[in-house]
């Protein structure tokens, strides 16, 4: 339902383009991507879908707790990420079921969103460990996501990024997203987590070049 509705509401909100270099999302793969607007999930998953993939997303858990929402992300597999609690690592271990059955699991290792209120388009911010410790735990491909745009839509106080959906419609601001190539980690968490940050990161720089060389051609 998550991927559907994506699919539906995002090209009303702008101008979604996709390019990858990853040949695909294989099943059993993680797809790590950079974290910018409230409104980015549904730009990844929109993407996603356009690729075949429907994954299992990691959130947080205060979603479950939505009236109709957190009944839905519960029917469909998703995983409640508790962090700051004595579940915290209950959350990996299921993603880890999901892979071992063949499912894409899609999580953000910068792990919330950035304080800043500019609609600029930023570097990822510091990793967690979640996403190398599940990629070495697993053996599972890492398959970076990058991409620009979500802040066009939605940046600033409450009261700019309500008015930010409303005027999106009018407004056709382009998106895009990138799929880099699939980053199998080696070496311990530390080492693993720095390099699969530089692959989310140029597959970041991907989605923003290709969003200027868009609105170049455009304009």
């Amino acid at each position: 339902m998550l991927s559907a509705l994506a699919r539906a509401v995002v090209p009303v909100l702008g101008r979604l383009t996709v390019t990858s270099g990853a040949g695909g999302v294989a099943p059993g793969s993680i797809v790590a991507a950079n974290h910018t607007a409230l409104v980015d999930p549904g730009l990844v998953l929109a993407a996603l879908r356009r690729a075949g993939v429907e994954p299992v997303v990691l959130a947080a858990a205060g979603l479950w707790r939505v009236p109709v929402l957190g009944g839905c992300l519960t029917r469909e597999g998703h995983v409640p990420v508790r962090r700051g609690s004595a579940r915290a690592a209950e959350s990996l271990g299921l993603a880890a079921r999901a892979l071992a059955a063949g499912r894409v699991v899609m999580l953000y290792p910068e792990g919330g969103l950035p304080s800043r209120r500019d609609a600029g388009d930023r570097a990822p911010e510091a990793f967690r460990s979640g996403l190398a410790r599940l990629a070495l735990a697993t053996g599972a491909p890492v398959v970076p996501l990058g991409h620009a745009g979500a802040r066009r839509i939605v940046s600033g106080s409450g009261i700019k990024q309500l008015a930010g959906v409303c005027t999106a419609p009018l407004r056709r601001p382009a998106l895009h997203v990138h799929l880099g190539e699939p980053v199998t980690p080696r070496g311990d968490v530390a080492a693993a987590t720095a390099e699969l940050r530089a692959a989310v990161h140029r597959a970041w720089r991907h989605a923003v070049e290709q969003l200027a060389s868009d609105g170049g051609r455009r304009g």
